[in-house]
């Protein structure tokens, strides 16, 4: 069964793009990798990682972010003008009430901290992130 997995960044797309090749790299054939960006360099970026297709906004993320089994990113995604404002109200009502499962990296905001967390280089979090997509992707 094909499992479609959402991969949402901003700025840059620097995580996004970790996120996509490490996704690549899985034995898994029948995953659909759709890149969300909040801006198109984001989203650009995500689709020459390699995803199979991308949308960008606002308006794309809450309509398209429901298509996935699986989304992941970085935390700051379901925190409210998060990523320098990138991430609006309506993006993390939409990506909380999404049914996929919600696979977070712990990254710090600059206005939100996470107490108690190890502190890890981000191509571990990324690692760690693609781990457990594989232990839910075989619980299902």
């Amino acid at each position: 069964m094909k499992q479609r997995v959402v991969i949402i960044d901003g700025m840059g797309g620097g995580i996004g793009v970790q996120l996509i090749s490490k996704l690549k790299e899985l034995p898994e054939t029948d995953l659909e990798i759709i890149a969300l960006g909040t801006n198109a360099v984001a989203t650009e970026r995500m689709v020459k990682a390699g995803a199979h297709r991308g949308a960008t906004g606002e308006n794309a993320i809450r309509v398209s972010v429901s298509l996935g089994n699986f989304i992941i990113g970085p935390i700051g995604i379901v925190i409210i003008n998060s990523m320098m404002g990138e991430i609006t109200p309506p993006m993390v009502e939409a990506i909380l009430k999404a049914p996929g499962d919600r696979i977070l990296l712990p990254l710090q905001q600059e206005h939100f901290f996470l107490a108690g967390l190890e502190q890890l280089p981000l191509a571990k979090m990324t690692d760690r992130a693609i781990e457990l997509f594989k232990e839910r992707l075989h619980t299902r």
